[in-house]
């Protein structure tokens, strides 16, 4: 896997097609990587003490690595490739 954290990516499919951001996680495992402001879903967090309420909050899921391509210093999307023997 080539995309490594702090990278800049556009995702290129999905329901957050266009979108840009920086990556916050990769998970080289299972070919994810979580990127800012992409794939946010709702989740509901439950009450931790006695006196705190229960709530819904915006969690940044990850996206699978070949919905997503690496923007290069000048702005544009690149393609990488693996050196040739």
């Amino acid at each position: 896997m080539k995309i490594k954290k702090g990278d800049t990516v556009k995702v290129i499919s999905g329901k957050d097609r266009g979108k840009s951001g920086k990556v916050l996680r990769a998970l080289p495992r299972e070919d994810l990587v979580v990127v800012e402001g992409v794939n946010i879903k709702k989740r509901h967090q439950r009450a931790t003490k006695a006196n705190q309420k229960g709530q819904i909050i915006d969690k940044t899921m990850p996206i699978h690595v070949s919905n997503v391509m690496l923007v290069g210093g000048s702005g544009k999307t690149m393609r990488h490739r693996t050196k040739e023997k």
